[in-house]
């Protein structure tokens, strides 16, 4: 395939990616980008959403498109009024990346603070089931279309609470879509572990390992790629 073929890829794709502040999100939005999507950037932190618009301006992709809003505090409303923003903007939807999480708190189970246990598995969770069902009507429009979790191979470990729980559960959730989505064949549904890569979330988790050692975000951006490029997956 040629370079420009290449680069064509995702051409009048419309892809939304949450986390697209930082982080491995960032550096997916940057990566569809590059092969021609037009992407819709979702993050609570607008000055790194501006950032990453800024650099896909620069490299002369597709204008994206930013989309404040913070997990934590969006309810039912705030997502379907972002499918149905992206459904008058854009009239369609190819792809669903899920990036954004939140660590929470790293503690037995016994001394699991309740509040922060229950904001993070709105966030990882709740957060990420309300914005797919929002958005499943415009995916299944459009021939293979793309919806992609981010898990963690953590979650069954001691001490990570409910981050782990939120990443199992997760799993389970993309299991049933998989399987409800498998007789209409439109939408493919995966989820990909990243392992360890340098991201604020796994610094605040393993504040010991030097950073220097893992592979940068930009490195496992490949891996959401081949899902998403794949015609037939």
């Amino acid at each position: 395939m040629s370079n420009s073929a290449e680069a064509d890829k995702l051409r009048d794709h419309v892809i939304l990616i949450t986390g697209a502040a930082r982080g491995i999100g960032a550096s997916v939005a940057r990566a569809c980008a590059a092969k021609g999507a037009t992407v819709v950037l979702l993050d609570k932190q607008i000055a790194g959403l501006e950032s990453v618009y800024d650099e896909i301006i620069a490299s002369g992709a597709p204008i994206p498109a930013i989309y404040p809003l913070d997990l934590k505090g969006a309810s039912v409303p705030d997502y379907q009024q972002l499918a149905n923003t992206i459904e008058t903007q854009f009239g369609r939807l190819d792809g669903l990346i899920h990036c954004a999480a939140t660590l929470g708190q790293l503690a037995p189970v016994e001394h699991q603070d309740s509040k922060t246990w229950l904001e993070t598995l709105h966030i990882n969770l709740t957060g990420a089931y309300l914005l797919t069902r929002s958005c499943l009507a415009l995916l299944k429009k459009q021939a293979g279309s793309s919806l992609i979790f981010t898990t963690d191979a953590h979650k069954h470990n001691a001490y990570w609470g409910a981050y782990g729980i939120s990443k199992a559960a997760i799993e389970a959730l993309a299991s049933q879509l998989a399987e409800e989505s498998e007789a209409q064949g439109n939408l493919k549904v995966h989820c990909i572990d990243p392992g360890t890569v340098q991201t604020e979330l796994f610094a605040r988790a393993f504040p010991a390992t030097d950073p220097a050692e893992l592979p940068k975000p930009e490195q496992v951006a490949p891996r959401y790629m081949d899902l998403i490029c794949e015609a037939d997956h």
